[in-house]
């Protein structure tokens, strides 16, 4: 379900636009930046925060 909202906001983005993600739990961790460069977008940044959660940048194709 976590993918399913970054793609509806990446969407909803312009090109070169970058959007902010604060993900929470394994799965997301994996599969969210995994899934995004496949489709063309770029991680410029996965940061895990002191609660555990991960912040990630990325920038739409």
């Amino acid at each position: 379900m976590t993918f399913v909202r970054t793609r509806l906001a990446l969407d909803r983005m312009a090109s070169g636009e970058t959007l902010l993600l604060r993900l929470r739990g394994e799965e997301p961790r994996r599969n969210i930046p995994r899934t995004a460069t496949e489709q063309g977008h770029a991680v410029l940044a996965e940061v895990e925060t002191p609660e555990g959660d991960i912040l990630l940048l990325l920038r739409k194709k």
